[in-house]
């Protein structure tokens, strides 16, 4: 089953129970994924593609609730958290910090990485081996962590 039925088969599930704010989510993921498969012109998009825009989408609903927390909107904060987690669920598991340390020490070690020079050699294989399970951010300071000897 693609990601797009399954969202369409829980846009349903959600309706039948009335859940207005699972309901919201799915459909702005589904427009999403609409948009990004109208706008190449097929209507087919990888599964690489659809992770990404997951991730944008999460991303989004993130940097939106920490700007509702600094302007003391508690309750506009938890409708997009709550949304956040709700396509979260679409997402392959993330990988752990420790796991993620375990894959750029691997990383470092074939390509002979020494120091910060070679942080960009370390973040092009660490990003593509660990894209959509690991959020860029965290990679990036692990990677750094591990090259200035941190």
């Amino acid at each position: 089953m693609s990601l797009a039925e399954k969202i369409n088969n829980d846009i349903k599930e959600a309706m039948k129970a009335k859940d207005k704010e699972k309901l919201f989510a799915l459909r702005a993921v589904k427009s999403a994924l609409l948009l990004a498969a109208t706008e190449k012109g097929n209507q087919e998009i990888s599964e690489d593609a659809e992770v990404k825009i997951l991730q944008k989408l999460v991303k989004q609903r993130l940097d939106s609730a920490q700007i509702y927390k600094e302007q003391g909107r508690e309750d506009m904060a938890q409708e997009e958290l709550f949304q956040a987690e709700v396509i979260k669920k679409y997402l392959p598991e993330q990988l752990s910090e420790d796991e993620i340390r375990k894959i750029v020490g691997e990383i470092i070690a074939e390509t002979g990485a020494s120091s910060m020079k070679d942080m960009g050699k370390v973040m092009g294989v660490a990003t593509k081996k660990m894209q959509g399970k690991a959020d860029g951010k965290l990679i990036s300071t692990v990677v750094k962590e591990m090259l200035s000897g941190n």
